[in-house]
């Protein structure tokens, strides 16, 4: 919170600005993982976003590596402040879960060596932050994805869509602790 000095005839200034700041989020997968850049501030704003894809001809190894190499490249290109993650929370496929763990490993490792904060939220946190209902289906997800970030259409593919979301979730929650802070 910044004060202005008061004289005589001044009356005082609260003045507490919201800092934009860049945020990257994830959705962390590892044949896709989906990315979004996005500036924090009054505003959400997109900046970018996209996927990660990897071919399933790679070794587990080599699918990674490329997820890191790739995450690399974007966090030089875009040098966010801040970056999210979500969490992984349940899966009835056992050989899915270990997958998108390690994709994950991958992600939290590479975001870890070039990034000094790091969030991780569960979906319901990330649905209950977009629409205000925690239980959101995936169709009304992408629609205030849409809404939020004023964009012509929904993000292609899907993981796309829910980086925006995670990123969303956390420029969320970082208003939500300064208006706490103040």
């Amino acid at each position: 919170m910044l004060l202005r000095p008061m004289s005589k005839n001044t009356p005082p200034l609260i003045h507490s600005p919201l800092s934009v700041i860049r945020i990257l989020g994830i959705d962390p997968g590892t044949a896709t993982t989906g990315w979004a850049v996005i500036e924090a501030g009054k505003d959400p704003k997109a900046i970018a976003y996209g996927c990660i894809e990897t071919s399933p001809q790679l070794s587990d190894a080599d699918r990674l590596r490329e997820i890191a190499q790739d995450l690399e490249t974007l966090c030089k290109k875009y040098r966010p402040d801040e970056a999210t993650v979500e969490k992984l929370f349940f899966f009835k496929n056992q050989k899915t879960i270990i997958q998108v763990a390690q994709g994950r490993g991958a992600i939290l490792l590479t975001l870890a060596r070039n990034i000094p904060s790091i969030a991780e939220y569960t979906p319901l946190q990330i649905k209950q932050a977009l629409t205000g209902y925690g239980r959101a289906e995936k169709r009304q997800m992408q629609e205030m994805v849409k809404a939020v970030f004023e964009l012509p259409n929904i993000p292609k593919p899907d993981d796309a869509a829910d980086a925006l979301a995670v990123a969303f979730c956390h420029a969320s929650s970082r208003k939500t602790s300064e208006h706490r802070n103040m």
